[in-house]
Order: structure tokens, then sequence, then C-alpha cells
């Protein structure tokens, strides 16, 4: 007999608000958020979510919606799901949880997403201090591939991916979350080198009140007022996965997530269409709705096992992923190259950092050479499949990083040439993305040997 349909056991209406979900939705890590629904090990199971944004983000002609967004209520997970093993006993505390993807998607009748860098005040992005103004590009699906007519002359299949998933942390996780996180949004910027360098602020998202949604405790309670104040927000990965951003998670890839609490209480969202690696502008993949198709298995006492703490207590752990068979291919890339040397000329030391801006910059002015603006580079590398990596960390005094980009994915050829006649490249300026003015007064930075 053929195997039954997944079961949906979170289903999310797109005319809805995040809060008023049938399954309400949440937007922080904490173990006292309850569960919304329950699951065996090696049952199939369906779960919808909305996107990270919430759905304030529209298919429209402007980026005001990106320059004022509350980043205060980014993300909205679907779950927390309780995970039970064949015999009805949760998972525990020292377990594994081996979470396979086995579909994924769009949800039908939904299938666009949008691709953004915030306002530099507003949340920034990975080059902020370069670009301060919030900006929007709209993608349309055809199947497996995506368009866009804000960066037209491009066109790529979608590696598509969840950006957040994960188990929730314990109480003594989430105080060690909180209280290093917080040391570090209170240390002197002046301390951190490498706030002369990238620019995107707050150093740290610390737990808030504001824009706090816990699932089904209610607003308001004297439950709800503890557990927002301590809960961790869900814009960086840690231990429990999280906000991970692992564009090669797609059908067929399994996760091994460490467990906290009894049933290991899973969520995801922040649904991708496609991302580049980095996700560099931020709000930077192709967000959109989307669903996954899940199985999942309990490794008794996984995490002595396979995980080795990397820190000072059991807790210092973190996640393996089993990357999946289905990926786009591509034969023919063009790369560019990045040193521990800033903007401004000034050696760092062994700085990946450092290198990876330096890369993503050299590809930013390249690209402008051939007819698109810089923003319309920053966001298509934010969310093209496109292929970052460290490739030197021990050569004193240089990080050495790379950004491969799949040539196949432009309608002209992107390769330097020799031009027959000694005349430069006749650029056609294509259509922008949606740009909202920056009304700050922070310096920007600008490269002198920039073109214009």
């Amino acid at each position: 007999m053929a195997p039954s349909s997944p079961r949906l056991v979170v289903k999310v209406d797109l005319k809805k608000k995040p809060w008023q979900q049938s399954k309400p939705l949440h937007n922080r890590w904490h173990p006292e958020i309850p569960s919304v629904a329950t699951v065996k090990a090696g049952e199939f199971f369906r779960v919808e979510m909305i996107d990270a944004m919430g759905g304030v983000v529209k298919d429209d002609a402007s980026a005001d919606d990106i320059k004022n967004a509350d980043l205060s209520t980014s993300h909205h997970l679907s779950g927390p799901i309780r995970v039970l093993d064949e015999d009805g006993v949760a998972a525990k505390p020292g377990d594994l949880l081996a979470v396979e993807i086995c579909n994924l998607g769009p949800l039908p009748g939904d299938e666009w997403g949008y691709t953004a860098s915030f306002d530099r005040e507003n949340g920034g992005g990975f080059l902020t201090d370069h670009f301060p103004c919030a900006t929007k590009a709209i993608w349309y699906f055809e199947g497996i591939y995506a368009y866009s007519p804000h960066i037209p002359g491009v066109r790529f299949p979608g590696l598509t991916h969840p950006g957040v998933i994960g188990t929730a942390p314990s109480k003594e996780l989430l105080r060690i979350w909180n209280e290093r996180e917080r040391k570090l949004e209170e240390s002197d910027l002046k301390s951190l080198t490498l706030c002369e360098v990238v620019h995107q602020r707050p150093l740290a998202n610390l737990p808030t009140t504001k824009g706090c949604l816990l699932g089904n405790i209610e607003e308001g309670t004297p439950e709800w007022e503890m557990i927002a104040k301590e809960a961790a927000r869900t814009i960086p990965g840690r231990e429990n996965g999280g906000n991970c951003d692992i564009k090669n998670l797609s059908r067929g890839s399994k996760i091994y997530l460490p467990v906290f609490v009894e049933g290991a209480n899973l969520s995801t969202g922040d649904m991708h269409f496609s991302q580049g690696d980095g996700e560099i502008s931020f709000c930077g993949a192709i967000e959109m709705s989307g669903f996954l198709e899940l199985k999942c298995e309990i490794i008794r006492n996984g995490m002595q096992e396979y995980l080795t703490p990397m820190g000072p207590t059991p807790l210092h752990v973190n996640p393996i992923f089993e990357i999946g068979p289905v990926e786009p291919r591509f034969s023919e890339w063009l790369v560019f190259e990045g040193i521990s040397v800033d903007e401004r000329g000034r050696q760092h030391y062994l700085d990946a950092t450092v290198a990876y801006k330096r890369a993503v910059l050299n590809a930013v002015d390249y690209l402008f050479k051939f007819g698109y603006s810089k923003e319309q580079v920053y966001l298509l590398l934010s969310c093209c499949p496109c292929e970052g990596r460290i490739s030197g960390i021990v050569d004193s005094p240089n990080a050495v990083a790379t950004l491969a980009i799949p040539t196949a994915i432009f309608d002209q050829d992107i390769r330097p040439k020799v031009r027959k006649v000694p005349v430069g490249p006749r650029i056609v300026r294509k259509p922008d993305v949606l740009k909202s003015t920056y009304d700050g007064k922070l310096p920007i930075t600008k490269n002198p040997s920039w073109s214009t």
C-alpha cells in the first residue's frame, strides 16, 4: 500500500496576522513556550510557515516597508513541535533529534518572494556603510526558477531551504546566551577592531518585550511578562541550531539537533527560495512563505555520543548537518578573492570577515561594469546561488576568502575578454531596485578607487 500523505501539524492562513493563526506563532526561544503539536518518530508530517517578516513586506513598488520594518518581531516560527519515539516516550535532554527534510517549497498561490537590505539605522547589513538606504527587489517563481523585474537579465534555479530550524534551549542554556550576548552588547566598540570595518548594529539583539510573540502564552499575563523579558531573540544561530541560514539544507538534507528540553520542541521558519552564502544584505535571501515535509528520529544519548562540547559546559555544542543530493548544477564560475586588508588599506590579522567583505566588494564593482547598479549586485549576491569560501586562514597576516558566482545565471557573458577595438563596452543601465532615502547622519564608506 502506498504511504499516506504527510499529516499537516501546523497550518497557516496568509490572510491573518502571525498572532491570529489557529496555532499561534512565536518569535523567541524559550523552554516554556508550549508545544502546539506532537509527532512520533518516523511519522511523515507537514509544517507551513509565513515569511520571516510576518507578511508586512508587500509585492509593490516601494521599499518603505523595509525602511520602516519593526525588526523586534522577526522571525515568525511555526511550532514548537513535541517529538516522541515510537513507544510514545518524549525526546529527552542529551538526545539528538535527527530531522530529515523530505520535501519543501512555496505555499501554493503565493509563489513570490523578496530580497532586501535594511536602513543603516534600522538593522543595516554586511555592507551597510556602503549601502545605507533600505532597498527591495521582488522575485517571481516559475517552478524551480526565480526572476526579478528589479534585477533584469538574471534567472536561476532556487535551492529552497529553511533559514531557521532548531530546538528549544534549556533554562541554563538560555542563561548562557543572555549573559554572553549582554557582555558583548555592553562592550566598548573601540575594543573591538572589527567594528571599525563591519558597521552592522547592534552588536547583539538582547531580549525585549517589544514585538514578542510567545505562541499560546497570552500577552499581558504575569507568565508572558516573565518569559518575554528573558526569551532569546531568533536573529543569530546558536547551539540549538536556529537561524543557521545554510543554503544547502534542501530536499534530502538531515539536521542532527541537540535536545535540551523534554520533547525537543522543534520550531522552524524563515523559508528561503534561494540564498547566497552569507546572506550578506541581512534580509538577503529570497524570503517567502512556504512548507516543510519532515520526518524525525530520536538518537538516545546522542549528544554525549556524537557532539564534543567546545566550551566550559556540556551545553556548548553545535548541530551536525547532512546535505541532501538535490541542488542546481553549474559548471562555470567567476571567482572573486578578498584578503584581510580593509577599504582604507589597513592590514588586519587573519580576519576572514574583512577578507569576505573585500571579496564581495570586488564582485559588486566588477558586475557594475556590466550595466547593473551596485545596489542590484548587492541584493543579487545575497540571494543567488553563489558560493563563499575561506580559502586561507593560516598564512599570516592575510586570511583569504573567495566568492564564486555561476556565470550561467546571467543573460550576457560576464567574463573578462580581449576586445578587438580599444573602446570600452557600451554600458546600458537597467531598471533599478526599489530604494528609500537614508536620512541618518552616520558616515558612509567610499572606496577612493571605486568607479562611479
